[in-house]
């Protein structure tokens, strides 16, 4: 490593703190090997359900010198999502606490372009790509490799000081840096996360999840019909499940996040349970205006909380 590679680490990683992102690390672009015999094992089970995309550019998920041209480094950066507050009503049809806000997708990647225009200031002719959860890539991978953390038995990114409750981003650049190393895995014989899950989704070894069996995907990715055998099993989620992040020990260091764009709008944490029953397309537009469940349209909402209802 040279003096100009550590000085270059240091102003990335100093800006990306000042732009709020919990942590940062930093890996050498690689092919993925072990990850892409992985990922192969995983889609050759279908545990990719309907979610066709999974398969789609094998090449440049497993590759990032496939995606930037002369690939050096990927950055991979951690932002907070904890709510302070939750939905207020015991009752009512639950949402993931990531989608309370505004649509994560867009509120990072401004921050990430912010990042990339910082770096290309400061050191010159960078050129480089940014992720936020639309892309192919490998995320959790390489943020493990940079050292933020390690994958649980859930298969979702714990950092041992804050958790797992965060989204992740990625900077892919044509730049040598200073590189991390990955951490130890502390999930330990903790197996909280797969005997909560209602569905089964998660192996009984945990660190595998069958896509096809969560909740999430039935809620968010499935557009046709929830399978009739799932019938009692959403423990009331309508739009994603945060059950295998709620049992698990490593939240108890969660803290609210600092970011206004993710603090739910005023009406939409006091909402009852038969509000939510009655809900009109116009008030679904109103309050997720700006929002990831939009995602899912108001049909699939009225779907997943009709499917609640008879359960």
């Amino acid at each position: 490593m040279s003096a100009n590679t550590t000085v270059h680490t240091q102003i990335i990683r100093q800006e990306a703190e000042r732009l709020g992102f919990s942590f940062i690390g930093f890996a050498k672009a690689a092919f993925m090997d072990e990850e892409a015999r992985r990922l192969e094992a995983w889609l050759n089970q279908g545990m990719h359900g309907k979610m066709g995309y999974m398969a789609n550019h094998f090449e440049k998920r497993v590759d990032p010198r496939k995606l930037v041209e002369g690939a050096k480094s990927v950055i991979s950066l951690m932002y907070n999502y904890f709510p302070e507050q939750e939905q207020e009503d015991p009752e009512a049809p639950k949402i993931s606490r990531y989608a309370y806000g505004k649509d994560y997708h867009f509120v990072i990647k401004h921050k990430l372009k912010t990042l990339l225009q910082f770096i290309q200031e400061k050191i010159g002719a960078v050129s480089g790509r940014c992720f936020v959860d639309s892309a192919p890539v490998l995320e959790r991978d390489w943020a493990k490799r940079s050292g933020i953390g390690w994958v649980g038995k859930n298969t979702l990114m714990i950092n041992p000081k804050a958790g797992s409750y965060f989204f992740l981003a990625e900077l892919i650049l044509d730049l040598d840096l200073d590189y991390d190393h990955p951490i130890k895995d502390y999930c330990g014989t903790c197996t909280r996360c797969i005997d909560a899950c209602p569905t089964e989704a998660i192996s009984p070894e945990g660190y595998v999840v069958d896509g096809s069996k969560c909740i999430s995907y039935f809620t968010i990715e499935l557009k046709e019909a929830i399978p009739e055998t799932y019938r009692d099993k959403f423990e009331n989620w309508m739009f994603g499940c945060d059950i295998c992040q709620e049992v698990c020990p490593w939240n108890r260091f969660s803290t609210p996040h600092q970011e206004p764009e993710f603090n739910a709008p005023p009406n939409l944490l006091s909402m009852k349970m038969e509000d939510w029953e009655e809900i009109t397309e116009e008030v679904f537009r109103e309050i997720f205006r700006h929002s990831a469940v939009k995602r899912t349209k108001y049909a699939g909402l009225k779907r997943n909380i009709e499917f609640l209802k008879k359960g």
